[in-house]
């Protein structure tokens, strides 16, 4: 394959000259030859955007560095999905669009010198920043878009902040071993790609840098990510497939996914499902990965205006430490949608329609998480649509023991819910399965569960219980079976069961000291318990 050093092209690598055009011209050179290899030796190397080509190997060397200018107009306007809308907005800083065998790869570094856009941000979130004239076109070619009333902040002025990396309709694509740093907006956004893999990446954006995701697959099928490390200010990694009417328009799931063998360092979330949903996600294996200090680990996020169905999940040998909540699924997702619209948050059931979020079939197996901050897990679905079809088997997570530890939300639902040291909540969820699962909490009972129905506990224990909390609090719940429960010394009551609609709670098999007198019964429940 043709190798063409950029440095015979007059690109230099001192740092401060803008090399756009020469870099641009080593592009076009490539395409030319019928494709090839752009080698960047080791340099600093100023730029504005780069827009690769198809059957191109991006090559940044081992002490080559890949900086881009903060001048927005360096960026020229391109086709590209932007918080879940198909639209027009800033050039991501590398950028592909329908390219085929697209690689890179290399030692070096992409940096996005994303300071200056996010001093930008907060101007524009505290009303100060005016739209520019550029930003003004954008009005134009987005005006498709104006009728949408969102939270989001750049919304209104259209500075719509460039991704560090975006690929959009592309197929067969390789990125490996380059680290990816200080983003303007998301790090890495891949878009309606197909046959990706991604392999020994370094994601990293500061903690407070905002929208600072890592990794974002959306709308892709066909996605192998292994051997990354992510640290960021945002969801480390995170799937997609559009937001609200405008992903539903498209109908383009994430579907065929595997995620291996990566380590997580902070951020809002290890592994994300949403909640741009609309397209739906399916199929998606996640294993071996490591979480410290994230907020959730395996998180679920829709609302009643984004749709789609996510299902066939399946995560398996996962260790955390020091995470806010290991394993949260939130259907009542509060951020992004239109305030003037009661309907998305409202407690009671509403219509279901195709904005109305599915999840189901998910299976978490072999997760471990330890000091873990908040709550233990946190189910929460939708009267009129519950979680569905969720099993947890073989899972150990032990809370903080820290008395002073002030905890937070597990997720952010319709009503914020602050939790420190707790143990799992459910509500609104259907055919939820724990086998041998143990939660060890700081305060409280290890699972509670609120309208549930067909619930099977098989070994859910506790090894230190709490003189003044059951073990575990069904409520409002029908049809619950209850088998292997063994309380240990100290335990005053295993379960509470309350609430006038719950019925047909069954006890089986179980190891209680004083048997019935282990399970308290709240009046309006009574008659509705058996133990056998």
């Amino acid at each position: 394959m043709t190798m063409f050093n950029v440095l015979d092209y007059g690109v230099v690598g001192d740092g401060t000259t803008l090399n756009t055009e020469a870099i641009r011209k080593v592009m076009e050179a490539c395409e030319a030859a019928g494709g090839g290899t752009v080698y960047f030796p080791a340099g600093t190397y100023l730029t504005g955007a780069i827009h690769l080509k198809s059957h191109m190997t991006l090559h940044i060397d081992s002490g080559a560095k890949l900086l881009f200018s903060t001048d927005p107009d360096q960026y020229p306007f391109v086709k590209t999905r932007w918080s879940g809308y198909e639209c027009y907005g800033y050039s991501p800083l590398v950028y592909g669009i329908d390219l085929t065998n697209v690689t890179i790869q290399g030692g070096g570094i992409i940096d996005g010198q994303g300071s200056a856009w996010w001093k930008q941000y907060h101007e524009c979130k505290a009303g100060r920043r005016p739209s520019s004239e550029r930003e003004k076109q954008l009005f134009e070619l987005n005006s498709h878009l104006m009728s949408i009333k969102s939270n989001i902040v750049e919304w209104e002025t259209q500075f719509l902040r460039p991704a560090l990396l975006q690929l959009f309709r592309c197929t067969n694509v390789r990125i490996e071993g380059v680290t990816l740093q200080n983003s303007p907006f998301w790090n890495t956004h891949l878009v309606y790609c197909d046959n990706v893999t991604l392999h020994s990446l370094l994601i990293h954006n500061p903690s407070d840098t905002p929208n600072g995701d890592g990794l974002d697959i959306d709308s892709c099928r066909y996605v192998r990510i292994s051997d990354c490390q992510f640290d960021v200010g945002d969801d480390c990694l995170c799937l997609k497939s559009g937001i609200d009417e405008d992903g539903r328009r498209i109908g383009i799931p994430t579907e065929n996914v595997a995620v291996t063998n990566c380590t997580m360092r902070a951020g809002h979330g290890g592994v994300v499902l949403g909640s741009e949903t609309a397209g739906g996600i399916r199929h998606v294996v996640i294993s071996n990965c490591v979480f410290i200090g994230t907020d959730r680990g395996i998180r679920f996020k829709s609302n009643r205006a984004r749709g789609g169905t996510i299902e066939h999940v399946q995560v398996n040998n996962i260790f955390m430490k020091g995470v806010l909540c290991p394993i949260a699924i939130n259907s009542f997702y509060r951020y992004g949608v239109d305030p003037a619209n009661p309907d998305i948050s409202s407690p009671l059931a509403q219509p279901v329609t195709e904005a109305t979020p599915v999840f189901r079939h998910i299976r978490l197996s072999h997760i471990t998480a330890t000091e873990v901050l908040g709550a233990a897990g946190f189910l929460y679905g939708l009267p009129e649509m519950p979680i569905e079809d969720v099993v947890l088997d073989h899972i150990h997570i032990e809370m903080t023991s820290d008395p002073n530890e002030q905890g937070g939300e597990p997720d952010m639902v319709r009503e914020e819910l602050v939790m420190a040291g707790k143990g799992m909540y459910c509500k609104y969820v259907r055919s939820l399965q724990m086998h041998h699962v143990r939660i060890e909490t700081r305060e409280g009972a290890a699972l509670t569960i609120d309208k549930g129905e067909d619930i099977e506990l098989h070994g859910f224990g506790m090894k230190r219980p709490h003189a003044d909390t059951p073990v575990i609090e069904l409520r409002d719940t029908q049809g619950a079976y209850v088998q292997g429960a063994a309380a240990v010394r100290g335990t005053d009551v295993y379960a509470q069961i309350s609430g006038g609609e719950t019925k047909d709670i069954v006890f089986s098999g179980n190891m209680l000291e004083k048997a019935v007198q282990d399970i308290a019964v709240d009046a309006t429940a009574e008659g509705m318990v058996v133990v056998k």
